[in-house]
């Protein structure tokens, strides 16, 4: 019996930017017979700690969490977190979420510098 996942959802807009993310931590939280990686997106929410909220409770209850969002062409995607993060920012709450990516997906390359790369 599959667990039902809780998700994230970008309702509208635009396709969300995913940021490669090449760094020791990524690579172990996704060891695997498939080709993987992990990559970043950084999003604005009006509750931040609700989200987080969400993703902890399906992970305590062993359940996925997935980020559902829009592809641009009419259609959706669907990827699982792997990790997530939020922050106060000016402008209200920013959310990071980690998603797991196969090797076709297309996502911009980051530094590993990147100040939550989990080093």
């Amino acid at each position: 019996m599959e667990l039902k996942p809780a998700y994230i959802t970008i309702v509208e807009g635009p396709p969300p930017d995913f940021e490669a993310v090449t760094n020791r931590w990524s690579s172990s939280v996704l060891e695997g017979s498939t080709r993987n990686q992990v990559a970043l997106v950084q999003m604005r929410t009006f509750d931040g700690p609700k989200l987080m909220q969400r993703c902890q409770t399906a992970w305590e209850e062993g359940r996925p969490a997935r980020l559902n969002f829009p592809l641009g062409d009419g259609t959706r995607g669907e990827l699982d977190i792997v990790a997530a993060r939020w922050e106060q920012v000016e402008e209200g709450h920013k959310i990071y979420l980690w998603v797991r990516i196969d090797a076709e997906f297309e996502v911009e390359e980051i530094s590993g510098d990147d100040p939550f790369s989990f080093n």
